[in-house]
């Protein structure tokens, strides 16, 4: 099985940016962890600051991937291009968010993204990435 992990802006801050809200560990700590838990798995990385970059490796791996996990950051609230690209792919996409994005400002209930994505994982710090592998691997028998 091969999962794409696409992160968004300011994801390359983890361990940095807010610890109140998204802790003190770096994505690529977590990573690491992740990796060695699911060894059957090949789980890919990117990220990207940019929209246009982060559509690229939709429609790069979205074809070949058995699953994308994508944390759009800001652009989940904004990106109907992130939605076309989506929806433009077979491989199932699952919206990750670190915090609950329903419990912080009003701009962030609204996602342009969940309506192409298979489901939404949200407010479990960045265990939502291992819920979201979970969901993919169940995805994988239908």
């Amino acid at each position: 099985m091969r999962i794409q992990i696409i992160n968004g802006p300011n994801i390359n801050l983890l361990g940095k940016r807010e610890p109140s809200i998204y802790g003190s560990v770096t994505f690529e700590d977590y990573l690491t962890g992740l990796r060695e838990t699911y060894k059957d798995i090949e789980i890919n990385y990117f990220q990207s600051n940019i929209e246009g970059e982060m559509i690229d490796c939709i429609q790069q791996t979205g074809f070949e991937a058995d699953g994308i996990i994508l944390n759009a950051g800001a652009y989940t609230h904004t990106s109907i291009a992130l939605q076309d690209a989506i929806r433009s792919v077979t491989a199932p996409v699952i919206e990750v968010h670190i915090s609950n994005v329903h419990s912080r400002e009003a701009f962030r209930h609204v996602s342009m993204i969940a309506c192409a994505c298979r489901g939404v994982i949200c407010g479990f710090g960045l265990d939502s990435y291992r819920l979201a592998l979970e969901a993919l691997k169940g995805c994988a028998g239908e």
